[in-house]
């Protein structure tokens, strides 16, 4: 199987072309320049440095969030656009769940996070099995003081992940105490290797125009139409991308 894996969820961009389990190509960047500009160029010097045509592709596998409301757009629309134009698979992976990917420890606990603000994460703990990460709690917009309440129950050491991690650092050490861990800042940018090894054995979407990043939290279009709306503010709104 041949796949392009792309994830743009958050500040680094990262690019891979696999071949199975093997990699043709990767690129991951973390310099903070507009997505929407140099994902494409990435992309193409990828497939090139492969050797591969897109009509060579089996399937497409990007970061479908949480993260950056326009880094998650810009990596859904690209890869939804590449399956529909190119008539591929497309397959959908939690962002977190590719950072949490970067740590192999059998049996470790792992708890990747973004930041989201107001002293808010995204955050999701998971439990490396056969090299993969498996979810234990699953993906959210928390609070990093619920978050840290969540996690004491856990008496085991918990791998924090990320490049977000140290901005709440001292807060974690102090709920947890002895079940901090900080991973090696090498692993604190996702890698689309990863990405793409976890989605090569996912089943893909059944429907590419219904497919929309798992945002975990309203965007500024919903806010402003549930403001409209007040009397049908639980009532669904989908952003199609």
């Amino acid at each position: 199987m041949k796949l392009l894996a792309i994830d743009t969820s958050n500040r680094p961009l990262s690019v891979a072309v696999l071949e199975d389990t093997q990699i043709l190509a990767t690129t991951t960047t973390n310099v903070g320049r507009n997505h929407s500009s140099t994902l494409l160029p990435i992309i193409e010097q990828a497939m090139a440095q492969a050797k591969l045509a897109p009509a060579d592709l089996d399937r497409i596998v990007v970061a479908a969030g949480p993260g950056s409301y326009t880094g998650l757009r810009i990596g859904v629309t690209t890869a939804k656009t590449l399956a529909f134009t190119l008539d591929k698979a497309l397959v959908g992976v939690s962002s977190l769940a590719v950072l949490a990917g970067n740590i192999v420890t059998e049996g470790q606990l792992v708890a990747p996070l973004f930041d989201a603000r107001r002293d808010n994460i995204f955050a999701g703990l998971y439990r490396i099995k056969n090299q993969r990460p498996v979810a234990v709690i699953a993906d959210q917009h928390i609070s990093v003081a619920e978050w840290s309440q969540r996690l004491a129950s856990y008496d085991e050491p918990i791998t924090f992940v990320g490049a977000d991690v140290d901005q709440y650092a001292d807060a974690l050490q102090q709920s947890l105490a002895k079940q901090f861990v900080r991973a090696a800042p090498q692993l604190d940018l996702p890698q689309a290797v990863v990405l793409g090894l976890m989605g090569r054995t996912l089943t893909p979407v059944s429907e590419i125009h219904n497919f929309v990043p798992n945002y975990l939290r309203l965007t500024q279009a919903e806010r402003d139409w549930q403001a409209k709306h007040p009397e049908k503010e639980h009532a669904p709104y989908v952003e199609k991308i």
